[in-house]
């Protein structure tokens, strides 16, 4: 085989394990369970007292 058969197939290789790694982190972070929104009670207090710790 020349070269840029070879470099194609490792390609091609590098791009499925890519892919079925990422399906796999998919995967895993759907397992954790359902996503809770963080609080935003806080936040408006802060707001509200005229405090805003980001700017």
């Amino acid at each position: 085989m020349d070269r840029s058969k070879v470099i194609a197939i490792i390609t091609g290789i590098f791009s499925l394990l890519l892919g079925v790694l990422y399906l796999v982190l998919v995967q895993l972070l759907d397992l954790r369970g359902e996503m809770i929104p963080a609080p935003v009670g806080a936040l408006y207090l802060s707001l509200a007292r005229g405090h805003c710790p980001w700017l």
